[in-house]
């Protein structure tokens, strides 16, 4: 196993297994035999018991067993006795099944299932633990089975974890002691039992605890996984909490014709509004949630409003839980009047019935309040008039400069804006990371160990984030950015993780600041404008390969992502703004990737072009059709035959669920396997809106 040459056996071993198969061929037939025809004799169960004792891992062997007890159990003449017996015998069919392997599944659910009978002596079970425990101290089966006996024993958790604290001593290798412990000390903490709240004292002795193994062996991965968990333990916020929003808190939405403008005075986004006249609403939280409705989030307003907003869960996989919630604020029927402010005002978390996905409600009532304006009457858009084609180029962006109130150029200073609906973090946890910090420093001048260095990236930004809010950026971000560099470096099994995580890093570096910010942002003009347009964000060639901190980029409207390594663009969704998005020159390898884009509306132009779509194989054996994107929801056949006739397009199925929901006016797709003459025939009828495809000005 795991890469090692087989031997070829021995004439004598290869006698012995073949002797061995044959016994097992003929205790199954007999033993299938019994169970179809529902025997259950003496007889019948030893073939039973000796067919488990060569093979535990025979399910329907174990099955039978448990058919065979009710059959006897609903016998009347049954007494106490005889019930006993009965079930001390399977203990015992069990306990030879173990000797055998003593990490069966099948073997471990049979002994739970006889002791939830009740009929059967516990006492003797943790002794028996005891021993498949010395044989193999890791084995999980085992600590599983333990923290079964230790609920029907009513041993204390306190016992159970003074027990763990012996076993890791004498040896800091043992993972599943640890992850026994991490299991015990989340109930202690939750229930709030005394000793263990405030969780302080305790999670401060479990670091000393960890510090020594980690100390003793730091090759040893046992100790830093547990380490992992403490951290999260210490900067983890049960309650979910409101971290972002658009509108933003204060700020001003004016329309002008069918424009919508942000800012005070200063057009900081500049677009055309959907086909419905419609605004987005959303809510961003740190965490899933589910519960937005009109019942729990209050929104109050001098518009005609009439009937309740419709929340719905910004989620790929059609889940009732997501991290962000959209609704549309429907201008279309509404009589605005120029010149005239309308104040409205989101209240949230003054009732109960928003929850996050572990149960715990959200209870720090807020409010978000913004102003709705009109400049100019709104105006429906010329029928037939041709779309402008949208330029990547870069003569096509000019740089962003802060501009005064009186210049028509674009703003950016209230694209950012201070929350402080985040709760502050205790002074323990800033001390204990900081702790931590100098700790790990000092083991890694001492070894220079790959785990080592995760965990510090680890620590550094969890400081960033904890100070953030005082430090004003993030003052550890080069630091980390480093330590990912190096990682990919030391460890290259592991480098799409490590990429991922300096990804993530750098992102919240680019957003933390307004400064930081405006670096990546530009000016779009078009080439047939002599003043820019609205602002894009251009994050090309930073070698991204995951998304993050999108929290800070629902203002964004126009978005370059080019030239990255991205597979995958999951948390796009939240951003209901954009309208125009550059993805070329990524890893995209197919158009189940790019789901996320089915619940942005606003978008008109898309670019995925040299990517990597149709160069990989689905493995069609999985699933009925080949894109496991028709699994998500019932797919509309009809409309699909109409648009494919009689060809045989199973390549397009991905793309037609991806892009059937969509109103694109651009999309550029050169570049990809796929993107020869009969998808781009599909993509005509698929897209009736759409003007421009691969830059010819479709007919």
């Amino acid at each position: 196993m795991h890469g090692r040459p087989r031997k070829a056996p021995k004439p004598e071993d290869a006698a012995a297994l073949s002797a061995k198969a044959e016994k097992l061929r003929s205790l199954q037939s007999q033993f299938l035999a019994n169970h179809h025809y529902r025997i259950y004799t003496k007889e019948a169960l030893e073939i039973s018991a000796k067919l488990l004792e060569i093979n535990p891992e025979s399910y329907t062997a174990w099955n039978y067993r448990k058919l065979a007890v009710e059959h006897f159990l609903s016998q009347s003449h049954s007494d106490l006795d005889s019930v006993k017996s009965i079930f001390d015998e399977e203990l015992k069919v069990v306990e030879n099944a173990l000797r055998q392997n003593f990490k069966s599944y099948g073997a471990w659910h049979h002994r739970k299932w006889v002791l939830s009978k009740e009929y059967s002596s516990i006492d003797k079970e943790l002794r028996l633990l005891e021993r498949f425990q010395k044989a193999d101290p890791r084995n999980f089966h085992a600590w599983n089975y333990r923290r079964f006996v230790a609920e029907l024993l009513k041993r204390s958790d306190e016992d159970e974890l003074k027990y763990t604290e012996d076993v890791i001593g004498a040896n800091f290798s043992n993972y599943s002691a640890w992850h026994n412990r991490s299991i015990l000390l989340s109930k202690l903490l939750r229930e709030r039992r005394e000793g263990y709240c405030p969780k302080e004292k305790a999670l401060s002795e479990e670091y000393e605890h960890v510090h020594n193994a980690l100390f003793t062996d730091p090759d040893d991965q046992s100790g830093w996984f547990y380490h992992l968990w403490l951290l999260d333990q210490t900067t983890k916020t049960d309650a979910p909490v409101l971290v972002s929003s658009w509108p933003p808190c204060g700020s001003n939405i004016t329309l002008q014709g069918n424009k919508c403008l942000h800012g005070c005075g200063i057009s900081l986004l500049s677009s055309e509004l959907s086909d419905t006249r419609t605004l987005p609403i959303i809510l961003y939280f740190n965490q899933a949630v589910e519960g937005i409705s009109s019942s729990t989030v209050v929104v109050e307003s001098e518009l005609s409003i009439t009937g309740d907003f419709v929340w719905k869960p910004l989620s790929t996989n059609n889940s009732k839980t997501a991290q962000c919630w959209v609704t549309y604020l429907n201008l279309r029927n509404m009589e605005l009047h120029p010149l005239k402010t309308y104040p409205v005002e989101i209240s949230l978390g003054h009732s109960q019935g928003i929850v996050s996905s572990s149960g715990c409600h959200y209870g720090h009532p807020s409010k978000i309040a913004f102003k709705l304006c009109v400049q100019t009457a709104y105006t429906e858009p010329a029928e037939g008039q041709a779309a402008k084609r949208t330029f990547w180029r870069d003569e096509n962006f000019q740089k962003f400069e802060h501009c005064q109130e009186s210049d028509s150029n674009l703003s950016v200073d209230e694209l950012i804006t201070e929350n402080d609906l985040t709760p502050t973090t205790s002074n323990w946890c800033a001390e204990i990371i900081a702790n931590e910090i100098t700790v790990f420093r000092e083991l890694l001048s001492l070894t220079d160990c790959k785990i080592g260095k995760l965990t510090l990236a680890r620590l550094l930004t969890a400081d960033d984030l904890i100070s953030f809010p005082r430090a004003k950026s993030m003052v550890h971000a080069e630091e980390v950015l480093e330590l990912y560099t190096d990682l990919v470096k030391l460890d290259p099994t592991h480098s799409i993780y490590y990429k991922d995580e300096r990804s993530l890093t750098l992102l919240r570096q680019i957003t933390s600041t307004r400064t930081s910010l405006v670096t990546y942002c530009r000016n779009f003009r078009d080439a047939t404008e002599s003043v820019a347009g609205y602002i894009c964000l251009r994050l090309q060639n930073l070698s991204l390969s995951r998304m993050g901190s999108i929290e800070n980029l629902l203002w964004v409207q126009m978005l370059d992502l080019s030239h990255n390594e991205l597979r995958s663009i999951e948390g796009l969704e939240a951003m209901q703004l954009l309208s125009c998005l550059n993805l070329s020159q990524n890893k995209f390898g197919s158009f189940t990737a790019l789901a996320p884009l089915r619940l942005i509306k606003s978008l008109k132009v898309l670019n995925i072009s040299y990517n990597e779509i149709g160069s990989h194989s689905i493995d069609t054996r999985r699933y009925l059709c080949a894109s496991p994107l028709c699994h998500a929801e019932e797919f509309p056949w009809d409309r699909f035959k109409i648009l494919t006739g009689s060809v045989n397009v199973t390549d397009f199925w991905e793309a037609f669920l991806v892009f059937e929901s969509l109103n694109l006016t651009q999309l550029d797709i050169t570049g990809n396997t796929i993107a020869d003459e009969s998808f781009r025939s599909f993509l005509v009828k698929a897209l009736p809106a759409l003007k421009w495809l691969d830059g010819e000005e479709l007919p």
